[in-house]
């Protein structure tokens, strides 16, 4: 296990992370000519407010409006970047299936505490669906997804864009999503001092987003999707989770709170699998086994052919 996040440690763990994680530029993306890549900076309204810088990818030479996965990073929304997540999504998903991929790079607490970073996410989705004929995107077929910390943002933003009329995405990919402050949970218990992420680390990262809010009953379900009272009227959920990792039970518990709404959610639990599994073993059977699944429902969801791939893994699914 990696040395947990603290407060005392956070300020050091983040500038330490800032130097190290990849940081490609458009060139490097662009993947000699296979990709069309560009930047957009989405101007804020309000005042104090930092506009917010969207990476838009596509393959290249495809002629069209195309579908569209609008990603978050994960990294406990005090680490990461847009940049570092998109060779692989563009790899494994951009080419074979044939869409476009923004990125997101949302501000990071605790100097941008909650709403920040999830009003600059919704800020970006709403330019996209705005835009979508200009930048060549299909707007009536967008995804939005994320793994760890982007997956909990991007179960907000289904949350929100229900509750204010705004863009309605046509399915949410949530992959290992951090989605409950409370930390109360079994697993939460269980894997403290285990897992790659576990309590102390997401207690630090929680505390950082909510601030003062931290701990009390003044925490809204689009800070943490898991308090939600009411899930119906949401867009089908791909769900993902290892069976020894924090956030186990939380998302075995929010796509049971989906199905008992009446929506759809196609949940994951990958056997023995740790937070954060398939960065650290690409390679694995699990890890392969879960690529083939998330591609799987991304092509049913978004209406495109069926390919081939590969064994469906240990899954334990309800539609």
């Amino acid at each position: 296990m990696r040395k947990p996040f603290t407060r005392e440690n956070l300020a050091a763990r983040q500038r330490r992370d800032a130097m190290a994680r990849p940081r490609p530029t458009v060139r490097d993306l662009q993947a000699d000519g296979r990709f069309e890549v560009a930047e957009s900076c989405v101007p804020r309204a309000a005042a104090g407010e930092r506009d917010v810088t969207l990476v838009l990818a596509r393959p290249a030479g495809i002629a069209g409006p195309l579908p569209l996965l609008y990603y978050l990073h994960g990294g406990g929304m005090i680490m990461g970047n847009a940049w570092s997540v998109l060779p692989r999504l563009l790899r494994e998903w951009a080419l074979p299936l044939g869409l476009a991929v923004v990125s997101v790079e949302y501000p990071l607490a605790p100097r941008a505490r909650y709403p920040q970073p999830l009003e600059a996410c919704y800020a970006g989705l709403a330019y996209v669906a705005e835009q979508a004929a200009g930048l060549g995107i299909d707007a009536d077929r967008v995804v939005v997804g994320g793994k760890s910390a982007g997956g909990g943002l991007a179960a907000a933003l289904a949350l929100l864009g229900r509750d204010r009329g705004g863009p309605v995405p046509i399915g949410q990919l949530l992959l290992s999503p951090m989605l409950d402050d409370r930390a109360d949970s079994y697993s939460s218990r269980q894997m403290a001092g285990v897992d790659t992420w576990d309590r102390t680390s997401n207690a630090t990262a929680w505390q950082a987003v909510l601030g003062d809010r931290y701990g009390t009953a003044d925490v809204p379900p689009y800070a943490a999707p898991a308090r939600a009272t009411d899930l119906s009227g949401l867009p089908p959920a791909y769900i993902e989770v290892g069976s020894a990792e924090t956030f186990r039970d939380e998302c075995v518990a929010y796509a049971d709170a989906i199905w008992r709404a009446g929506g759809q959610a196609e949940l994951h639990v990958r056997t023995g699998a740790c937070h954060g599994f398939d960065t650290f073993a690409p390679g694995a059977t699990v890890s392969r086994d879960a690529h083939h699944a998330r591609s799987r429902w991304l092509r049913r969801v978004l209406g495109r052919p069926e390919g081939d791939d590969g064994p469906a893994g240990h899954t334990c699914s309800h539609k």
